[in-house]
């Protein structure tokens, strides 16, 4: 009976999928790299990078709830106000 294959489960922190997109970016700029293998590398690259983009829209949703709690912007294209300068004495 043929083993059923389950989908990868991504288990790599942000930055350790962040560090490999740097490395296929250098990888791919190598003047002597061949096609087939520049191709794979950037093939890596972008699924890499809309699920790091993917990531990062969610954490930026949760630190405007964290941010704005209660008072979060109806409209989501608002963004939150950190006043983080605001002189405060």
């Amino acid at each position: 009976m043929a083993k059923k294959t389950e989908p990868k489960k991504n288990t790599k922190s942000f930055e350790e999928r962040l560090e490999r997109l740097e490395e296929l970016g250098d990888e791919i700029r190598k003047s002597d790299i061949p096609l087939d293998k520049a191709i794979k590398a950037f093939e890596e690259g972008i699924t890499l990078a809309r699920n790091l983009e993917k990531d990062l829209e969610k954490i930026e949703s949760r630190i405007e709830i964290l941010m704005n709690g209660a008072d979060a912007p109806e409209d989501p294209d608002e963004k939150p106000e950190l006043s983080l300068f605001d002189d405060e004495e």
